[in-house]
């Protein structure tokens, strides 16, 4: 199954070239201007907080809107421009509420992990350790976030709930997917991240979630299968779609 993630997630971004980059740029552009104002406000740190704040705000609406693109990418839809109003009136409540609550775990943990080093007893490093276990439960949960919101759910806290089920029932499936979204960062530093990209984690987020939700589907209906999935069956129609393709039909398709 995880072999086919890989494989559906680049065709369904090569097939969608054009938009992952407009995608893509939105990203940089917004990243762009939140740098330029750190820099700009560094001696004024009265200014500094809220405009960064205001920008990862932004940021974290715009990512809403661009999930749900990468989502209509994984269904084998073009997603259309007039509709993103309808999307960015739908999601950015629950994207506002998520970068505050990122901002405050983020001030957490900075303030956390300095106080419970200097401790001189075993109090100290426990109380790290507990924190790096959250840090590290949080950052694997946060990937089925944008996800939820686009395919399932709009509602804050039932994303929430959702997100750490999905972690609680699929922990190896959710690092791999980790692992999965440090390699594409990686790739797209070598692209300047136009190509690959945030837009490509955030589509290799949801056809992970569009696959997932194929077992879970499954199950409903066969609750005994729980120990044994039929992912080639419940693969078989997105097979044929994605269809056999070669790097060089990719680049020559005239030549298939």
């Amino acid at each position: 199954m995880f072999g086919f993630l890989i494989k559906k997630t680049f065709f369904d971004m090569w097939d969608n070239l054009i938009r992952m980059i407009i995608i893509n740029l939105g990203f940089i552009l917004l990243l762009a201007l939140i740098i330029l104002s750190a820099n700009l406000l560094k001696n004024n740190p009265a200014f500094l907080v809220p405009i960064l704040a205001l920008g990862i705000a932004i940021l974290f609406v715009y990512s809403g809107v661009a999930s749900w693109m990468a989502s209509q990418i994984a269904d084998y839809s073009r997603p259309e421009w007039s509709e993103i109003g309808a999307v960015l009136k739908a999601t950015y409540p629950s994207s506002l509420l998520f970068a505050l609550l990122n901002m405050l775990l983020a001030f957490l943990f900075s303030v956390g992990f300095p106080i419970y080093g200097s401790f001189k007893s075993f109090i100290g490093p426990l109380a790290s350790s507990f924190l790096f276990w959250i840090l590290v439960f949080w950052v694997l949960a946060f990937q089925y976030f944008f996800p939820l919101q686009a395919r399932l759910e709009r509602r804050f806290f039932k994303i929430l709930k959702k997100m750490f089920l999905l972690l609680l029932d699929n922990p190896l499936f959710t690092f791999g997917l980790f692992l999965g979204s440090l390699l594409i960062l990686v790739l797209s530093v070598f692209t300047a991240f136009l190509l690959f990209g945030v837009g490509t984690i955030l589509l290799w987020w949801n056809v992970s979630l569009k696959l997932r939700m194929y077992k879970y589907d499954h199950l409903e209906r066969n609750p005994e299968d729980r120990r044994r999935i039929p992912w080639d069956a419940l693969l078989t129609e997105d097979r044929e779609r994605v269809g056999k393709r070669t790097l060089k039909g990719m680049i020559f398709p005239w030549k298939e």
